[in-house]
């Protein structure tokens, strides 16, 4: 798929959806610090949405619907930045943590706290 220019100068490139049984990951970065929150997928609906809105929404794959991040503990995550890899097939969300900041469901801050043992760092 090609990138093509809209006015304003900005690309629009079409999103591949068809890997992953129509979805795509999508990493969520804090704005401020670079650091990686959370990871979540998201379908042609929920990319729509989180378009649309400004809010960062996923498809939930237990409960098979989309759900907004924060919807409910106010932790939202307002999206600043969307950048697209090359395959066209997942996502990078720059975002500003909103509420008490913390994006986890465990109430950590992001998603990544725990360090994986044994691994050799050459």
């Amino acid at each position: 798929m090609q990138p093509r220019r809209t006015s304003g100068g900005f690309f629009y490139v079409p999103m591949d959806f068809t890997k992953l049984d129509g979805l795509i990951p999508a990493v969520v970065q804090d704005l401020a610090s670079g650091e990686v929150l959370m990871v979540g997928f998201m379908n042609q609906e929920a990319w729509d949405v989180t378009r649309r809105t400004g809010y960062v929404t996923f498809f939930s794959r237990t409960r098979n619907t989309l759900w907004t991040k924060g919807e409910t503990s106010g932790n939202r995550l307002a999206v600043r930045d969307i950048l697209i890899d090359c395959d066209e097939d997942t996502v990078l969300v720059k975002a500003e943590r909103l509420g008490d900041g913390n994006v986890c469901h465990t109430g950590e801050r992001t998603c990544f706290f725990q360090r994986a043992e044994g691994v050799t760092i050459p």
